[in-house]
């Protein structure tokens, strides 16, 4: 696929009508796609094929999680960090959930919430947060926390809305944005000292209505990002080379994931939230999941957070 090539269109997969569908994750121990609707409050798990769907409702809302080596969930809940235990990762049905806390976020800051994140090559969560206040402000930040050191803040500028944050295959660099920007970054990252180091302009968004949303790495080191706004998933060389883009059939995408059965598909979450109710008749399957299959051997299972 070439930026030059008319872009494939991925094909609703799972209809939903999350209200913002975020931080879908191929977890190949459970065989299922997970991912959280966030202002929904809940965590949802889906193995492919099946009817039922696993729906986790939690006590407030779930801007990331992670899967644990032990089987648990670390969620990145609005506050705080919290763990979660599973007994059975194959449930369907519907579940109030009681996850224990492990630490408190940005306390001070009452208007900032967890936003995305995900396991760094060893086994930390990396996360970010972003400003629920209008005019939103450059007040959240990002973070690592891991067993061995806890919540540590990682040295790079404030941020409005933190998102896009994923890994190299060596893990010695870290991509992240501020939607807001309008830029995805790149920076040197040490996994063991939680240091960041030359920050530089990884990707631009030159096209109006388009924000960098989630962000995923594949096996060749290039960058899957869902553009918000802009009914797409752009795919970018590891030298920041746009590749091309495949189209969806919504308007708001959030965050691309890799993965399935034989690890060839292509899914994105959607969500409902900025629709006008014109809008939402216009694209009634908004907050859905939507796939296309793509070529062999790009799939990279997600890093299990080192909670031994």
């Amino acid at each position: 696929m070439t930026a030059e090539t008319a872009a494939p269109t991925l094909r609703p997969a799972l209809t939903q009508s999350a209200i913002l569908g975020e931080g879908l994750q191929w977890h190949a121990p459970s065989g299922r796609w997970w991912w959280t609707d966030i202002e929904g409050g809940c965590i949802h798990a889906w193995t492919p094929g099946a009817a039922a769907t696993l729906v986790l409702r939690l006590p407030e809302r779930v801007g990331c999680f992670v899967h644990a080596r032990s089987g648990a969930l670390l969620l990145g809940m609005a506050k705080r960090l919290a763990r979660l235990a599973l007994p059975d990762l194959q449930a369907c049905g519907e579940f109030e959930a009681a996850p224990q806390e492990l630490v408190p976020v940005e306390a001070g800051l009452p208007t900032t919430r967890v936003n995305d994140g995900r396991c760094d090559r060893s086994g930390n969560l990396v996360f970010g947060t972003l400003d629920e206040a209008r005019p939103r402000q450059t007040i959240g930040g990002f973070y690592q926390y891991s067993q061995a050191h806890g919540l540590r803040r990682l040295a790079l500028d404030g941020v409005a809305i933190a998102n896009s944050i994923c890994f190299s295959l060596d893990g010695r660099r870290m991509h992240y944005c501020d939607t807001l920007s309008r830029r995805i970054m790149v920076c040197d990252y040490d996994a063991d000292t939680a240091g960041v180091s030359e920050p530089r302009l990884f990707a631009k968004k030159e096209i109006d209505d388009c924000w960098p949303d989630g962000s995923t790495i594949d096996a060749r080191g290039c960058l899957w990002n869902a553009e918000w706004g802009n009914a797409a998933v752009a795919r970018y060389a590891p030298d920041g080379r746009l590749l091309g883009r495949y189209a969806v059939p919504v308007r708001n995408v959030s965050c691309p994931a890799l993965g399935g059965p034989a690890g060839g598909q292509l899914l994105v979450t959607t969500a409902r939230q900025e629709l006008s109710s014109a809008e939402l008749m216009a694209m009634p399957l908004s907050g859905s999941l939507f796939g296309i299959a793509v070529e062999p051997g790009l799939y990279l299972p997600e890093p299990l957070f080192n909670d031994a």
